[in-house]
């Protein structure tokens, strides 16, 4: 039986279940489109996938979307249960579990078409970066050795139409990040280039603090569920309709 949008939300956002079992809170943070955001369906792909696979693993998930500074602080002293999405760090593993890969990325690099840069080009060059996001790990000696400026505006929109402006001179993204934010920048599909080869791979996770009661369980029966909506075929289904979406938004 398919289940509408509409009930898809108020089952998982409300959390208005029949059970009697505490609410396991979540936080997350909001305009990182499109894997979370309060103005995109359902909350944005990951929030989706999130709130069905504990839906899926017996879990009541009440969400709570703050700052992502604030939310991440906030898991860490025991006011919520859990955080999504981030991405592997050694700082974020001494102190917090990971679950299985909610999503692959496949970092590209974004210049002006003409002026395409590959990842093996970017020395002396000016790098668009959002306030907030951590560089990728390839660029780091570079940026400590002053060989790389950093620019930092709100958004990755930003980043598309300065970078199209010739003020900067390249961005990082995944490549459905990348196109949704040259569309948002309301730039024509032919303004910047992706580049041919990849510069990084990585992945984003629910992180469970290490010091939360039944930390390990609760990751283990995530990825239990998680292996479930793969092979059943929602995690391809939801991923689809998102990424639709983004490439459609303007």
């Amino acid at each position: 039986m398919k289940i509408c949008p509409q009930a898809l939300a108020a089952l998982l956002l409300l959390c208005a279940g029949t059970s009697s079992a505490a609410p396991l809170k979540l936080v997350t943070g909001d305009q990182y489109p499109p894997f979370t955001g309060q103005a995109l369906p359902n909350g944005g792909m990951l929030t989706e996938l999130v709130l069905l696979a504990l839906h899926e693993a017996n879990h009541q998930p009440q969400l709570a979307w703050l700052p992502w500074k604030r939310g991440y602080q906030a898991t860490l002293k025991g006011q919520f249960d859990a955080t999504f999405p981030y991405l592997p760090s050694a700082e974020r593993e001494a102190e917090f579990l990971y679950s299985a890969a909610l999503y692959e990325t496949t970092q590209k690099v974004f210049s002006r078409s003409d002026q395409p840069l590959e990842p093996d080009q970017l020395s002396d060059k000016r790098l668009c970066l959002p306030l907030g996001w951590q560089p990728p790990k390839p660029l780091l000696p570079l940026l400590q050795s002053g060989r790389l400026q950093r620019h930092e505006p709100q958004d990755l929109s930003t980043c598309a139409r300065l970078i199209a402006l010739g003020r900067d001179d390249f961005f990082v993204a995944d490549d459905l990040l990348g196109q949704r934010a040259i569309r948002q920048a309301g730039l024509g599909v032919d303004a910047l280039r992706e580049s041919r080869a990849t510069l990084a791979r990585n992945s984003l996770h629910l992180i469970v603090p290490r010091n939360r009661p039944g930390a390990r369980e609760l990751i283990a029966q995530f990825d239990a569920a998680l292996r479930r909506l793969r092979d059943n075929g929602t995690y391809a289904r939801i991923l689809r309709s998102h990424r639709e979406h983004a490439l459609n938004a303007h």
